[in-house]
């Protein structure tokens, strides 16, 4: 990190403290130089987020070339969230430890194990890792879906899973078949909540040990606060069923 940028930084946590400051590291020709963001987020001594028109404003100024913020009181050890949002943002993530002063640079390591990650709403939930099977499996892309915790509570809100699917190239059906996602309610709400993608009698996931018992029919998923984890589908998951989704190009890969 060039002094410069680093001092810049150092006082933009400073006068920030104890909140957490963020910012962008910019290119501008052979140029490096911080923008400085406002920390939107509700809970700023815990978290940040950027407020996408500064974000916007920054890449009219130049690329957006890594995403920078503090951990007022704590060390810079990235936290799940860090990290999941290192590999969503595909760019380094920098972390600055305050007052103590320790910068650490975390890299996207370019693909994250299905088997547990941990849980991050919005970076490592249970769409992504759906998604995430889709393209290591199948080689399909999905758009990057916006989605607020908590989004299944109201009945106000959309309902995202019935709203989306038909636009990414599902179609329900009434029978699973391996590749399918199966889509839940689970706990209190008022939408279908949570997915997996059913795995048929074949829990295997390439590169990685997916510990299971028995014949299955087995189901990868992400619940809620837990690393993500294959299980056998069956009893009270297949009570918690409201959709069976086939991709339309399921044909082409099985």
């Amino acid at each position: 990190m060039r002094k410069h940028i680093l001092n810049a930084i150092q006082e933009h946590a400073a006068a920030e403290y104890p909140k957490e400051c963020c910012g962008l590291l910019l290119a501008i020709g052979r140029k490096q130089q911080y923008f400085p963001c406002i920390n939107v987020s509700t809970e700023p001594n815990e978290e940040f987020r950027i407020d996408p028109e500064q974000y916007a404003a920054a890449e009219d100024e130049g690329e957006v070339i890594g995403v920078i913020h503090s951990h007022p009181d704590a060390t810079s050890r990235p936290s799940p969230r860090d990290l999941a949002m290192c590999e969503a943002t595909a760019m380094p993530w920098h972390i600055l430890s305050w007052p103590e002063g320790d910068l650490r640079t975390v890299m996207p390591s370019g693909e994250v194990p299905l088997l547990k990650r941990p849980f991050v709403h919005g970076a490592w939930d249970c769409w992504q890792v759906c998604a995430d099977w889709y393209k290591r499996e199948w080689g399909l892309e999905f758009e990057a879906f916006k989605r607020a915790d908590g989004w299944w509570e109201s009945k106000d809100n959309t309902s995202l899973y019935e709203a989306n699917y038909e636009a990414a190239g599902f179609y329900r059906v009434d029978q699973p078949q391996r590749g399918d996602m199966i889509v839940m309610e689970v706990g209190r709400t008022v939408h279908p909540n949570h997915a997996g993608i059913f795995l048929a009698t074949d829990p295997s996931l390439p590169g990685e040990n997916a510990a299971t018992f028995g014949p299955g029919p087995f189901l990868l998923h992400h619940l809620y606060g837990r690393p993500s984890e294959v299980i056998v589908f069956g009893g009270p998951w297949l009570d918690r069923t409201r959709l069976i989704l086939r991709h339309q190009d399921a044909q082409l890969n099985t």
